[in-house]
């Protein structure tokens, strides 16, 4: 809907804008490239397909150039379900003849399986590994290919509860013996440790490095790189610690090609890279800076950095949002790759002396992203993003520093309602919803987001808050959020909203707020704490701390201890932050969406509120989704759930939308009139 030249814009109250951004365009571009691999010259990952299911493809880009394409069709789902989060679930290796061999996880029953795409006659995937009966089966993730297996770490369940699981190394055949018996997966580790990346392989083949850590810890707390020697037998012997322990966060580890370790470690109070002389041990910072060149290990498979032949490394680095850099670990200088990407994800592949990652701008989706280290030229060669409308309907976002109580910083990223061919009023001030992200040991970007789009076109504002506890700022600021989980992040949100209303930016009684997983905790836990915001969506929350230790997975079993405090003050911190406890104090109304198969946030949260609302006259709607698990991914339910989430905002904020589907609210709202 561009302008005509020399046209008045059209004047019509915030939030009645029409927009080309439907919520199933949203949805159709939702998601981004992840788990990029050189296979020979060939370059993998994998793709969403929110159309399809929400399932995952593998894309394959052919060594000659040319756009990638996806070798596996419906219903296969490349996707691994290892600590529920899942991780790398892919490996692939060139073969003398008949073209690569990859191995992935598929998602349906977590077995890995087998594929030649080039194997004459058209053969599918063979499968590897058995299907287990018991509790959540048996999972893999982070695989490597070495010889005639696959090492990777394996996750077995042991029982009916969510803690009742072993993660090991494990080598599985390729032969697809054990595909049939267990007994043929041979261990190569014990289970000492809960939780474990997957093998990285030294040049020669003779050593094994990986990542470790324990309950009560999370991997951004403490982590250890342990190394062991490969014995001739193929066996895995005694491992030792080189880096790392209960203090220092190692988030990644890769061999250099002269043998040595490469880490990203925090112990100076930011992610930076590290050398490590495996046989003399020590640490040698290879680029001291105040800046994060790691992040969260969520999953095991991320890679932050990836050395090149020539013995420079590749790097993603930065305060907030990563670039993509190449450093020169003798001298530490260090170049950025030029463009326009603005943030990068921890996913790297190298081949030869090109560097692949995917990247995202304020004007553009994340899409996969080539740079040449011999001429410095980086070129798009993936996942393109073509722009589905006029990118005049893109806001600009502004990237900003606010002060929260006691003076401390909060970082927001504000994208003003924007439309080319409408203005609003001149004395009529935006809504504005705070979007709280998820972890909530994680951070967002300022990126193309067409779901941020989709309501900053029809008029209405967003701001991203990287509230305290965030990555991307250092290890202090990721400490601000220790046993303060519903207090700090409640606190730097409302700080966000108060200043934009206190600046002139945001109709202070047309305030809202949203946020999924932990940010579905810290708005449900706002709606209770303040009185900042008019109403807010809720999506798979955390709303009872309590049940949450006892219902969640093994690997936010004890995720608690660190944001709300040990078991002994844990019963005290719930009822004096859990939204489910305060729930007397929720007067706003409010929209709930939750996934019916979510094993990280169950509905028995959600479900939780609702009966402890029961009998008061709060606004409120609940919405569920069938085959959706923690976060959604089907396109159907992301249509819904914005649909919901806009009528919600309309009814509340006394807008007109007769364009998408009333959203049913009991009992019904009031309607609050825009500040004129």
């Amino acid at each position: 809907m561009a302008q005509p030249a020399g046209a008045a814009a059209t004047t019509r109250p915030y939030g009645t804008w029409p927009s080309p951004i439907d919520a199933g365009l949203a949805a159709s571009l939702d998601g981004r490239p992840e788990y990029l691999g050189a296979v020979g010259a060939e370059l993998w990952w994998t793709e969403p397909r929110p159309q399809e299911s929400g399932r995952r493809t593998l894309v394959r880009r052919p060594a000659g150039g040319g756009p990638g394409a996806s070798v596996l069709p419906a219903p296969w789902n490349v996707r691994s379900r290892v600590t529920e989060y899942g991780g790398l679930p892919w490996a692939g290796a060139p073969r003398a003849e008949g073209g690569p061999l990859l191995v992935f996880v598929h998602f349906a029953d977590q077995r890995l399986y087998a594929y030649e795409p080039d194997a004459p006659g058209g053969a599918g995937p063979r499968p590897l590994t058995p299907i287990s009966a018991v509790g959540g089966g048996l999972r893999w993730a982070d695989p490597v290919l070495r010889g005639e297996e696959v090492w990777c770490v394996l996750e077995e369940f042991t029982g009916p509860a969510p803690t009742d699981v072993r993660r090991v190394l494990a080598a599985v055949p390729l032969d697809g013996s054990a595909a049939e018996a267990r007994s043929l997966v041979r261990e190569l580790t014990d289970d000492r440790h809960r939780f474990s990346t997957g093998p990285r392989l030294s040049p020669d083949g003779r050593y094994a490095a990986r990542l470790v850590w324990d309950h009560p810890r999370m991997p951004w707390e403490g982590t250890e790189l342990l190394l062991a020697e490969v014995t001739a037998a193929g066996e895995l012997g005694p491992a030792r610690t080189v880096l790392g322990g209960p203090e220092e966060a190692v988030a990644q580890v890769e061999w250099a090609p002269d043998g040595t370790l490469l880490a990203v470690s925090d112990r100076g109070g930011w992610w930076n890279p590290y050398r490590v002389d495996p046989a003399a041990g020590g640490a040698v910072n290879l680029c001291p800076r105040e800046e994060e060149f790691g992040g969260a290990l969520w999953k095991p498979g991320l890679r932050w950095l990836a050395p090149l032949p020539d013995g420079l490394i590749a790097v993603l680095h930065g305060q907030g949002s990563a670039v993509l850099g190449v450093l020169d670990p003798e001298s530490g200088d260090l170049v950025d790759a030029a463009g326009p990407w603005t943030a990068w994800q921890p996913t790297l592949a190298v081949s030869g002396t090109r560097v692949y990652g995917v990247a995202a701008s304020p004007r553009s989706g994340y899409e996969v992203v080539e740079l040449d280290t011999g001429t410095g030229h980086a070129r798009v060669v993936g996942a393109p993003a073509a722009d589905p409308v006029d990118p005049a309907h893109y806001p600009e976002p502004q990237s900003r520093t606010f002060l929260g109580p006691g003076g401390r910083e909060v970082h927001a990223h504000v994208y003003p309602p924007h439309h080319p061919a409408v203005r609003a009023p001149a004395d009529e001030l935006p809504p504005y919803v705070v979007w709280a992200h998820g972890g909530p040991t994680d951070h967002v970007p300022p990126v193309l987001d067409l779901q941020i789009a989709y309501f900053t076109s029809r008029g209405i504002g967003v701001v991203e808050v990287n509230y305290g506890g965030s990555t991307g700022y250092g290890r202090a600021y990721r400490e601000r959020l220790l046993e303060q989980w519903g207090v700090v992040d409640v606190e730097d949100c409302a700080a966000v909203a108060r200043a934009l209303a206190a600046e002139g930016t945001a109709d202070p009684a047309r305030l809202a707020i949203r946020g999924g997983s932990a940010g579905g905790w810290t708005a449900a836990a706002s709606l209770a704490a303040t009185d900042v915001y008019a109403c807010g969506t809720i999506s798979y929350p955390v709303l009872d701390l309590i049940a949450f230790a006892e219902e969640t997975h093994d690997l936010e079993s004890r995720y608690i201890d660190s944001l709300a405090g040990p078991p002994q003050t844990l019963a005290v911190r719930g009822r004096e932050r859990s939204p489910v406890a305060r729930a007397d104090r929720i007067t706003a109304p409010f929209v709930l969406l939750q996934g019916l198969e979510d094993p990280i946030c169950p509905p028995a949260q959600a479900e939780r509120l609702l009966a402890a609302l029961r009998g008061r006259s709060v606004p409120h709607a609940y919405l569920t989704f069938e085959g959706e698990g923690h976060g959604f991914r089907r396109a159907e339910t992301m249509v819904r759930a914005l649909e919901a989430e806009l009528s919600l905002y309309a009814q509340v904020f006394g807008i007109e939308r007769p364009d998408v589907p009333r959203l049913g609210l009991s009992p019904e709202p009031r309607p609050r009139d825009p500040l004129r």
